[in-house]
């Protein structure tokens, strides 16, 4: 069998997280724009909900496909779905046809970062070899984090909202022609069955609690539903010869905690991400690049706290990075709930996001790097996918809850939707001031909601971090090498 390229595969894998991390910067600057050219504000969390909502589902499935066909082929499937759905968002004519789109980019998206965590996992056997991968990893995601929103907002202002998607392809394509050149694995035969009934029950439990936060009269049917199809994915799992979710797997407390965590960690991240462009750009009047401006230190301040993290975890430990980096996250959640107002100067959310990235980058890579150690490496792919899966579940529900919850705010104040998305097209100019200043304190009031709720998840992410167990550095996954 011929030799893995090392070097070779780190570059595909930094392309490829480089795609992830574009990916969050980029669509969450040109969104409000979206909003305001295709109409539809009442879909806008949809069009993250969607994506996030296929990518959930997906992930434990490629989890499981890794660990018995391989790592390469899964990635490559991965890279392929999400650069068509990349290009059919481009093309999108409505917002329905966005939020459909998103789906499909969704569904390829489910494979690309947890696969390459696992293939580092894989690659670099030894804990500080990991952690200081973790740092040239976590670099990438820096400088995606400069780039991405100067790069979304001029493109925005300059082309147009649909090119942030089409600027997908030529990355996802260099990633997948250098992996398919540079890493060989070598594979061993399985015998495999895919919970595929255990995938749709779960899609449908995810998918009615977010059709359940609509309104009063879907939560009187959807919410029934979702815990019927709870219940039924939870009895399938356990009969299922190769379930999408080994549930012995959370019977070790280090996942069992590490998994909560990130669910609440997802909720609480991905809720930022997502509203704290949106209330720039239409409550405090700022660009499309002052919108993804907002969130770019967070995608700084993680790789830099994720690179510190993983230098000094083997002489400190798991549980101090863990417990500190959410005690950090925690402050600017409340601190963002608390200070950002109308009149706001711009640099604020900037400062708390980074700061907030700052507590996810401590937090992240002992929890990463800690599940990995505690699983032997044919229970490696499924161990990391299943936390991710988490992670991934917690920022679709929160995202679809609060988007629900915005909603019912607007349909309760003196704003009509429609006016509230001139606030974020260029109608925003030609409105009367005391008409503006008026559907803006509409919105404020919603958000400031969302940002309440938004710290009351970080607070219980934190209160679920202190039960992380102690654990040595070094453990016992690390046997087995490609």
């Amino acid at each position: 069998m011929r030799q893995t390229h090392r070097p070779l595969t780190v570059v595909a894998l930094l392309l490829g997280l480089f795609l992830a991390a574009m990916e969050m910067t980029v669509v969450s600057t040109a969104m409000p724009t979206a909003v305001g050219d295709l109409g539809g504000l009442h879909l806008y969390a949809w069009a993250f909900s969607a994506y996030m909502l296929t990518a959930t589902v997906s992930v434990p499935i490629y989890g499981k496909l890794a660990d018995l066909r391989g790592r390469k082929p899964v990635m490559l499937v991965g890279i392929a779905l999400f650069l068509v759905g990349s290009m059919a968002c481009g093309r999108a004519r409505s917002m329905q046809a966005l939020v459909a789109f998103r789906a499909l980019q969704g569904l390829g998206a489910g494979a690309i970062q947890p696969m390459a965590l696992t293939i580092v996992g894989d690659l670099f056997v030894d804990v500080r070899e990991r952690g200081r991968m973790q740092g040239v990893f976590g670099a990438v995601w820096g400088v995606a984090g400069l780039v991405g929103p100067l790069l979304g907002g001029a493109i925005v202002q300059w082309l147009s909202w649909r090119w942030v998607f089409y600027v997908n392809v030529p990355l996802g394509l260099g990633c997948a022609v250098v992996l398919q050149a540079a890493y060989h694995e070598k594979v061993e035969a399985h015998r495999h069955r895919l919970d595929l009934a255990g995938a749709a029950l779960l899609a449908g439990t995810v998918l009615s609690l977010l059709v359940a936060t609509r309104s009063r009269s879907a939560g009187a049917w959807a919410l029934p539903a979702a815990l019927l199809l709870a219940l039924l994915f939870v009895l399938t799992e356990r009969r299922a010869a190769e379930p999408l979710l080994p549930f012995d797997l959370f019977a070790h407390r280090v996942i069992g905690v590490a998994s909560a965590t990130g669910a609440l960690v997802g909720a609480a991240m991905i809720a930022t991400v997502t509203f704290v462009p949106l209330y720039v750009q239409s409550v405090l009047g700022g660009s499309p690049t002052a919108a993804g401006g907002a969130i770019a230190p967070m995608v700084i301040g993680w790789p830099i706290a994720s690179a510190l993290s993983g230098r000094v975890l083997h002489r400190v430990g798991y549980r101090p990075l863990i417990r500190g980096g959410l005690g950090i996250s925690f402050l600017a959640a409340v601190s963002l709930a608390v200070l950002l107002r109308p009149g706001a100067s711009p640099w604020l959310p900037r400062l708390l996001t980074a700061f907030y990235g700052v507590g996810l980058g401590l937090a992240n890579t002992p929890t990463v790097i800690a599940v990995q150690t505690s699983v032997p490496w044919n229970r490696r792919g499924v161990a990391t996918a299943s936390t991710m899966f988490f992670r991934t579940i917690g920022g679709t529900l929160s995202v679809g809850v609060l988007g629900g919850l915005l909603a019912a705010s607007l349909s309760h104040g003196v704003a009509t939707p429609e006016q509230v998305e001139q606030l974020l097209g260029p109608e925003r100019a030609l409105l009367d001031p005391a008409l503006l200043s008026s559907i803006a304190g509409v919105l404020q009031a919603g958000m400031v909601r969302l940002f309440w709720a938004s710290a009351g998840i970080a607070g219980a992410a934190l209160a679920v971090g202190l039960a992380f167990p102690p654990l040595p550095v070094r453990g016992p996954g690390d046997s087995r090498t490609p």
